[in-house]
């Protein structure tokens, strides 16, 4: 679903109370009262029963009889409306911004789960192409961090091998772009590298749930909706809207995690305020082979029970410390370096006047 206008009041409750009394109540839309058509009594109205906002045939947008008088109770409810306050616009707006990213984000994410999905191989580059970005932060001069620039720093030793992921995203990014050309695009390499990130690892959650399955997929996904951490993903989703580098991070700044000592690797992270229990539960970002990763991140005794800990919680059903750990991390990494995270961005004005 479509959002409209950023400059159109979303429709406010005409009402002398802040609780609704009717659902089919009227609706205030600047001067204009809308009403809400009743319950669908036909066939052709049962399934969604809606307000219709139209810019033209090909740019309409409809907002569900549900959703409005969910939306607007919720709001009068947490005093974001009052009961004489009509329609605000700079509040409708950004609603309505929130509900554009939002479909943004929705339509970046299916992509990528079937992309990825076709393509499983591309995860550990994917995982390590989103670290590499990040880890060029650098804290002393405030300089780096995850902006996409690892699109101009491939040739470097600690990127070799990431030419595959990035070519990968590229493909992705024209897609993306075109079908969102009027609508909020083009995507930012920085929010695209990311989000791909954040698809691969939950990837890596539902092949975990599969293999606990007996390699049954549907039970598998069944198991991750069930158990899994879907939930858990919602401070990382709102932070949409990463600026991408006009050029290259300065060069020394990441290490070549494959022979880099536990030492090396513990005081790289620890520049940026990262210490080993956060470190531990990356190690799926920090080689193509998890399992020798963490061999050789628990031959130090820093590592070492961070390690068993989140090998013991993979082990179970809902494997809920490794996931959530690791969600919290990755957020956290996702935006390093990014000093105003664009919150509008990818919102936009349909074409034409709203007709209701």
């Amino acid at each position: 679903m479509a959002a409209v206008s950023t400059t159109r009041a979303l429709c406010a409750p005409a009402l002398a109370s802040p609780i609704f009394r009717d659902p089919a109540s009227p609706f205030l839309c600047g001067n204009a009262v809308v009403s809400i058509p009743p319950r669908a009594a036909t066939p052709a109205t049962a399934n969604k029963c809606g307000v219709r906002c139209q810019a033209s045939e090909k740019d309409e947008v409809t907002v569900t009889r549900r959703n409005i008088i969910s939306l607007s109770a919720s709001l009068v409810a947490s005093g974001v409306w009052t009961s004489t306050s009509g329609c605000d616009e700079a509040q409708a707006a950004d609603i309505i911004q929130r509900q554009q990213r939002g479909i943004f984000l929705t339509s970046v994410k299916d992509k990528l789960r079937v992309e990825i999905g076709a393509n499983p191989d591309i995860i550990p580059d994917l995982l390590k192409l989103a670290l590499n970005d990040a880890l060029t932060y650098d804290k002393d001069s405030k300089t780096g961090g995850a902006n996409g620039s690892i699109r101009a720093e491939l040739n470097r030793p600690e990127n070799k091998g990431l030419d595959k992921a990035m070519n990968f995203l590229e493909n992705i990014k024209k897609s993306i772009d075109e079908a969102a050309a009027t609508k909020g695009g083009p995507i930012s390499y920085a929010d695209l590298i990311h989000i791909a990130a954040q698809a691969a690892v939950k990837r890596t959650f539902i092949q975990s749930a599969v293999r606990k399955c007996g390699g049954d997929q549907k039970k598998g996904e069944q198991l991750y909706t069930a158990y899994g951490s879907t939930g858990q993903w919602g401070q990382f989703d709102k932070l949409l809207g990463r600026a991408d580098a006009g050029e290259a991070d300065p060069e020394g700044r990441v290490l070549s995690w494959e022979t880099a000592s536990t030492a090396e690797i513990k005081d790289r992270f620890a520049k940026l305020g990262i210490k080993p229990r956060q470190i531990a539960v990356l190690s799926a970002f920090l080689g193509p082979d998890q399992a020798a990763t963490e061999v050789n991140l628990a031959t130090d005794p820093d590592f070492a029970p961070w390690v068993k800990k989140y090998q013991d919680s993979r082990d179970t059903v809902s494997q809920t410390d490794y996931e959530v750990d690791l969600i919290t991390t990755f957020t956290r990494l996702s935006v390093i370096g990014q000093k105003n995270i664009n919150y509008e961005a990818y919102s936009y004005k349909p074409k034409g006047a709203l007709r209701f």
